[in-house]
């Protein structure tokens, strides 16, 4: 049976999720002298969506995770993890689009060629009508990336993959996410990154165009997993295969958290799992409205589709963003070209290809071998084999993979934060935790944070911005009304 919170030992602190905020905050807690219990959904791996998955002899990722971030803090607690395990990483990402290869970041004479002469006009003409005439007021991602860009570029390089990634009309989702994804970036500063080469100090890289990263020799779960190991040898206890159903409170205080395991109470809880399940859990439940708003966040699902190829290399990039409208395939990594130590055999390599979905729809409830199927004859189709065969494949689902940024979300936000706020021996923490498409730096940070303040400081973890870093703000930080310009802004002019 569980304590009543004023008898529980005021130095334990359940974390629940063991992605990288989970992690991050479970190994500093339990270096911070706290007694840790983590608690992870998944039976077999640690990471989150930065989990490495072993399948016959090959490591591949859920997606591909650069190491890269401009917080100095968090550059050392990666490599203080794998002092001898991080090897650079030459960057190469293109676009193909109409069976041509597209670089990207932009070269100019590259997109020049591809486009031919009579569309690259269209396109320059095109922009020059946007920085005329803006689209005002400036809303959605549609709006956001015309206005830096043209509309021509949007619709050619920005329109179709992103639709493929969100699975909603780009006109009906929030500007922010691009405001974030390609911070700092147009088709003028694009070009003058081009032709004037590579900036002087890596704190005045966008990163969106950053051309090497620093990566795990076996995948970011060769990272994940060994906090794992680091936080067991120091004491702490990792539970898989336990998923959170209900969490208690009493008094504005979480008293513990239920699992089909059992109860789990302590003084503090760190929660990484996604929001909308966070506030869902609750037990009493929370006011209606704060269910209402709960059930308002939306999430995108996603597929990893993993083959194996033997024969030729088929491509030199990390990967390749697929924008043809006529298949469903989104993005496809290439995990020999991350680190060679993933492929499991000499002579082949291991392809992920991306599909986003939602769950339940068709591509979810495919069969494994339909997806296997699905993904050879999409490469087929696109021409990318060339001449290498499939000779395997694994199929992995990740469910609430990316937050929706979608008209609304950020006044469901509101709502939650306010209801939360009082429960001071609560944080939530984490890319879906806060219900922000954060990169791991980010989710990082907030949970470091939130270690520091069960030690007596009081940061804001809603004031991380998207370059990890902490910023304090006029006002009162702590107010969950407060605006919060650190993060997710809504997008001005540039």
């Amino acid at each position: 049976m569980t304590k009543p919170f004023e008898q529980q030992t005021p130095r334990k602190v359940v974390i629940v999720g063991a992605g990288p905020a989970g992690l991050t905050a479970g190994f500093d807690a339990v270096e911070a002298g706290w007694d840790v219990v983590l608690l992870e959904k998944d039976p077999v791996y640690v990471g989150g969506i930065s989990r490495t998955v072993c399948h016959d002899g090959y490591r591949f990722d859920i997606g591909g995770h650069r190491f890269f971030s401009k917080s100095p803090e968090v550059t050392a607690w990666w490599r203080a993890r794998l002092p001898a395990d991080f090897i650079q990483v030459r960057r190469m990402s293109r676009i193909f689009y109409r069976r041509r290869f597209f670089d990207y970041p932009l070269r100019p004479w590259n997109a020049l060629s591809n486009l031919g002469l009579g569309t690259s006009i269209l396109c320059v003409l095109s922009y020059g009508w946007a920085r005329l005439f803006p689209a005002r007021p400036e809303k959605s991602f549609e709006d956001w990336v015309s206005n830096r860009f043209g509309r021509r570029l949007f619709t050619i390089f920005f329109k179709t993959y992103t639709e493929k990634v969100w699975g909603i009309p780009t006109s009906e989702l929030s500007a922010d996410w691009a405001a974030q994804r390609i911070k700092g970036l147009s088709l003028l500063r694009a070009v003058i990154n081009a032709f004037k080469g590579k900036p002087r100090s890596e704190s005045a890289v966008i990163k969106t165009l950053i051309d090497t990263f620093s990566y795990p020799r076996l995948g970011p779960g060769q990272m994940w997993e060994r906090t794992a190991e680091d936080i067991r040898s120091r004491g702490g206890s990792i539970i898989m295969g336990s998923s959170v159903s209900r969490i208690r409170h009493a008094e504005s205080r979480v008293t513990s958290v239920e699992t089909a395991a059992g109860s789990f109470g302590a003084g503090q809880f760190i929660v990484s799992m996604p929001l909308k399940e966070t506030v869902l859990a609750f037990d009493p439940p929370l006011p209606e409205n704060v269910i209402a708003a709960a059930n308002r966040l939306r999430y995108r699902d996603f597929i990893t589709v993993a083959l194996v190829v033997e024969g030729e290399n088929p491509f030199p990039d990390n990967w390749i963003y697929i924008h043809e409208p006529g298949v469903k395939l989104g993005r496809i990594q290439n995990f020999k070209n991350w680190s060679e130590s993933m492929i499991g055999k000499v002579g082949t390599t291991c392809l992920g290809l991306e599909y986003f979905c939602f769950e339940g729809d068709g591509l979810w409830s495919s069969s494994d071998q339909d997806l296997v199927t699905l993904g050879t004859s999409e490469l087929l189709q696109l021409g990318l084999l060339k001449g290498g065969r499939v000779t395997g494949g694994s199929v992995v689902r990740v469910e609430k993979a990316y937050p929706i940024y979608d008209p609304g979300y950020q006044e469901a936000l509101a709502v939650i934060r306010e209801a939360l706020a009082p429960f001071k021996n609560l944080s939530v923490v984490g890319r879906n935790g806060m219900h922000k498409y954060n990169n791991q730096d980010h989710s990082m940070m907030t949970a470091m944070l939130a270690v520091r303040n069960l030690q007596g400081e009081h940061y804001n973890l809603w004031n991380v911005n998207t370059d990890a870093e902490y910023h304090e703000e006029g006002g009162d930080p702590d107010s969950p009304t407060h605006t919060d310009t650190s993060g997710r802004l809504t997008p001005r002019r540039l």
